[in-house]
């Protein structure tokens, strides 16, 4: 009988938990990371699992910002060195593996339909829109998956990344040299 009182109480502390974070909502908006030198916000809805960093098959032929393929939990997934992405040709020398060792992959969340996980140099935790004292929208000229570029109380300026339409971008799923 003690079992079955536990576990009424526990799905009404359970009820009133999910009550109160509907009436107040979610908390976090964007996982905060650094790719390269830049700032990024993943949409939390859009990023997915996170893993160390791991070893990669690499593969010939293809852009020097593919990576190659990592196993990550049993599933084959391409590896985007983002900082080189997003930034073009100002990727700078290849990396060693003592280098690759404090970076972590952020795969994409299944949802998208791209088994793919991006590299990133740190994360940086959670952000919530309140931490921002600024957005504007991107610039014109940028790519369609930037979002509103946000400057925090400390001036820092950080870039969001729609992970949906990065997924769908032409260049991104171009891999072929």
């Amino acid at each position: 009988m003690s079992n079955k009182q536990a576990l009424r109480e526990f799905q009404s502390r359970l009820a009133m938990r999910l009550q109160a974070a509907q009436a107040v909502g979610v908390a976090a908006s964007w996982l905060a990371v650094e790719a390269g030198a830049q700032r990024l916000l993943f949409p939390l809805s859009h990023a997915g699992e996170i893993f160390p960093w791991t070893d990669v098959q690499r593969v010939p032929y293809v852009q020097p910002w593919f990576m190659g393929i990592a196993n990550l939990r049993g599933g084959l997934s391409g590896v985007i060195d983002l900082a080189h992405f997003v930034g073009g040709s100002e990727s700078g020398p290849a990396r060693s593996e003592g280098d690759l060792a404090p970076c972590r992959l952020v795969a994409l969340n299944p949802v998208l339909g791209v088994n793919c996980a991006l590299l990133v140099d740190r994360l940086l935790g959670l952000r919530t829109t309140e931490a921002f004292a600024s957005s504007t929208p991107s610039a014109p000229t940028a790519p369609q998956y930037f979002g509103h570029r946000y400057t925090d109380g400390a001036g820092q300026s950080w870039q969001e990344l729609n992970l949906q339409l990065l997924s769908q971008h032409p260049a991104f799923l171009g891999i072929g040299a």
